[in-house]
């Protein structure tokens, strides 16, 4: 039961700075209590059912009486409702009710915001000790929502749950579990195909595997309703296929016949996919038509390795093999994309994985990136601006000099002490970091792959983690039960 009663207060919280405008103590103790009774009652072991209908009903109500919030919309027309339960919006709500419409609706990011958040991040930070990242070891309603359990205990992940090696003797490059979902995930490989998985009902097994590109497939991104999957190939095509039942629906050759090698979808409209290829090109692909974006097109400094969105889809950033990441501000109304910066982060290195993250406590906001570089670090930046200009915050030492080793932030960091993040490693390991922590960072390791792993995927409640290596093996670790 507990990912119903996570996914109530999610939408709880999504619609907690409607609540008291003037009053955000009032907010913030609403939440921990709510936290805390849905937390009681997941014990009580009611119907399944019943509880799903509860959810439902009370995201009905709370959209009555402060107006639907608008979502992203997904390949089809009809547009897809979506509970996020890691909240990865919460950000993007504006505390005075003078600056919302009538009914409440999520607002636009302001050209300011990023800026005006670096300055409240500064005098937050000015009363911290040195070295301190995000201060929700002090925030009283993130400590409330974990149960005041510390980072170790929550991300003690251990036993292996289950291992696919349907790619065997082929690398996985990436992994990702579906939107909002604990049970469904997907995997691309080096063998030109990709698995679509299900670890429920038992036994996990592979629900269907998606044909047709005629070489290694690099990457690949979930529609936000998890109906569609684009795919990249080093083929030169980008392939859209529907994960019902494996059928391509569409295939889009490259302009230039060169490799594609990273895509990643527009977070406000799934209508719209970034593509990056090994001509050094990013380009705006428009999925329902085929067609590229007029306007929607960039040059890097080498080939397109990586790529990543901020949460309001307004700031893109591209990551290539000569060592560099730009910044992108994204025309919502046209596609169109503007080059803004650009960092050097070590010439010469490939930037093979890029994650981005509005960090959610809502007493502790600050715009973050997380970058592998193949400079055996992983890398995490502060966005400073709204036009993506990064500063870097840390570094934890990791064995990565060549392989496209891939990271992520854990979804629901903003509830627990600490905020931790996760990373694959060419020494065949799974790191679990906190980036509070100015020694032994280290929070948990898991070893078990035969090789380099490449990349890491957590379901949306963290019970699951999955991790994949360059030998094909596919690991779903489960969560200690305490």
């Amino acid at each position: 039961m507990a990912a119903v009663w996570q996914q109530v207060l999610a939408v709880d919280a999504r619609y907690n700075a409607y609540r008291t405008p003037t009053f955000p103590q009032f907010r913030t103790q609403y939440i921990r209590r709510r936290s805390q009774l849905l937390r009681e009652n997941a014990k009580c072991g009611f119907e399944p059912g019943l509880r799903r209908q509860y959810l439902k009903l009370r995201s009905q109500l709370l959209a009555l009486r402060y107006g639907p919030l608008s979502e992203q919309s997904s390949f089809r027309a009809s547009s897809v409702r979506s509970s996020r339960t890691t909240l990865d919006r919460m950000e993007d709500f504006e505390e005075d009710p003078r600056a919302q419409g009538a009914r409440g609706h999520r607002r636009s990011v302001s050209r300011g915001s990023y800026q005006l958040q670096a300055q409240m991040n500064r005098a937050v930070y000015d009363e911290r000790p040195p070295g301190s990242l995000v201060p929700t070891s002090v925030a009283e309603a993130s400590r409330a929502m974990a149960g005041d359990t510390t980072l170790s205990e929550n991300y003690a992940f251990a036993g292996m749950h289950h291992i696919f090696d349907q790619h065997v003797d082929s690398a996985v490059p990436r992994l990702q579990f579906a939107n909002d979902d604990k049970h469904l995930l997907a995997c691309c490989s080096l063998d030109g195909t990709l698995s679509i998985m299900t670890l429920s009902p038992p036994p996990a097994s592979v629900k269907v595997t998606l044909k047709g590109h005629g070489g290694p497939v690099t990457d690949f991104a979930w529609s936000l309703s998890n109906d569609i999957i684009v795919s990249t190939s080093l083929d030169g095509t980008l392939r859209i296929w529907n994960t019902e039942d494996g059928r391509c629906i569409r295939e889009v050759r490259d302009p230039e016949s060169s490799e594609l090698l990273c895509c990643t979808f527009q977070p406000m409209n799934n209508n719209l996919t970034v593509v990056g290829n090994s001509k050094h090109h990013l380009q705006v692909v428009n999925i329902s038509t085929g067609k590229k974006v007029k306007g929607g097109s960039s040059k890097l400094t080498g080939r397109v390795l990586s790529l990543s969105f901020d949460a309001p889809g307004r700031i893109l950033w591209a990551g290539d093999d000569r060592g560099s990441i730009f910044s992108f501000l994204f025309d919502m109304a046209t596609g169109k994309l503007t080059k803004a910066k650009r960092l050097v982060v070590n010439e010469g290195s490939s930037i093979c994985s890029i994650s981005a993250r509005s960090w959610i406590s809502r007493e502790a906001r600050d715009p973050s990136l997380l970058v592998n570089a193949c400079v055996n670090k992983l890398l995490l930046y502060r966005v400073v601006d709204n036009e993506g200009t990064l500063q870097l915050k840390r570094s934890f030492p990791i064995q990565h000099g060549s392989q496209l080793v891939h990271s992520i932030f854990c979804p629901l960091m903003s509830f627990r002490q600490g905020a931790c993040v996760v990373t694959g490693s060419e020494d065949a390991c799974v790191y679990f970091f906190d980036v509070e922590r100015n020694t032994k960072a280290i929070v948990n390791k898991l070893q078990g792959h035969g090789g380099p792993v490449l990349d890491v995927s957590f379901n949306c409640d963290e019970s699951l983690l999955a991790s994949a290596d360059s030998t094909g093996m596919v690991i779903i670790w489960r969560r200690e039960q305490k």
